[in-house]
């Protein structure tokens, strides 16, 4: 059994544990309602984005277009955000687990990466790193987001890569954060979401198909990985705080437990400590 001494010594250290990852809920709750509000207001436009392109792409009809045309290369690109930090659940993990049960090859597959913790786990699974941009994913902005696409869309008018994926973590609410694969090129079109009067009728660009696409795909492309950036954000924070509440639930269990091993080996030391004085008066008299 462990002396008085080193149960002190490990309640002691829970405490302090105890006490950092209160800190750490306290700080995930206050950065939680900025993300959550943010990706609540970015929800709509992120949805209706993807809908939209979706259906105008499906009544457009045979379109030639660079960003439209399927490629030779069977090269994937998948933009894979996470977090620079862990301490957060499942969260990093989940969205790792997304891509490497894809069916996706590593072998035929590079990864865009927005975060540390998903490029360190994909590389460690052989995956190749083609970009990394750890800072993005601290504060999310538009012009990130456009810049990253511009780089995709070059790569994949050319020829470089085949499809486009993105894989972010969708939140649902503080509770529930779903980790989700997006192919967001070549666009999927998806039947259920086009009424038959839409399906039945064409699109008519102005000035001209080209020019038009030249500048909704860019649009689409960029909205979908701002969307997910400002999703991750608040999923990040969600699973951080309920790791953080659940790390302090369990910390105050562990104290409870060590509190009363402590008394109780108090209380073994009493007893022996009058046992041995009764004794030794027992031996003078």
């Amino acid at each position: 059994m462990a002396s008085m001494r080193d149960i002190k010594r490990r309640k002691n250290s829970v405490s302090s544990t105890q006490q950092i990852t209160k800190a750490m809920k306290l700080v995930s709750t206050v950065k939680l309602q900025k993300a959550r509000n943010r990706a609540e207001e970015s929800n709509p436009y992120f949805n209706y984005m993807y809908k939209t392109v979706c259906s105008m792409l499906a009544k457009a009809g045979e379109v030639n277009h660079p960003y439209l045309q399927e490629s030779e290369s069977q090269t994937k690109a998948i933009i894979t955000i996470t977090s620079n930090r862990g301490l957060a659940g499942g969260y990093n993990s989940n969205v790792v687990k997304a891509i490497t049960g894809s069916g996706l090859s590593p072998e035929d597959t590079v990864i865009y990466a927005i975060g540390n913790k998903g490029e360190e786990a994909l590389s460690r699974k052989g995956y190749e790193i083609s970009a990394s941009y750890p800072a993005v994913i601290e504060e999310p902005t538009y012009e990130d987001a456009m810049e990253i696409s511009k780089i995709l869309l070059e790569a994949y008018a050319e020829g470089k890569i085949g499809e486009i994926y993105l894989a972010y973590t969708h939140f649902k609410n503080t509770v529930s954060q779903e980790p989700k694969l997006l192919k967001l090129l070549p666009v999927e079109i998806n039947e259920e979401d086009i009424s038959e009067e839409s399906a039945t009728s064409l699109m008519n660009f102005e000035p001209n198909e080209e020019e038009a696409l030249d500048m909704i795909i860019p649009k689409y492309v960029t909205s979908l990985i701002y969307g997910g950036l400002v999703e991750a954000v608040a999923s990040e924070n969600g699973a951080r705080m309920q790791a953080m509440d659940s790390a302090t639930s369990n910390a105050e269990d562990i104290i409870n437990d060590l509190s009363l091993k402590y008394n109780r080996a108090r209380q073994g030391s009493i007893t022996q400590e009058l046992t041995e004085i009764i004794a030794g008066a027992e031996a003078i008299s």
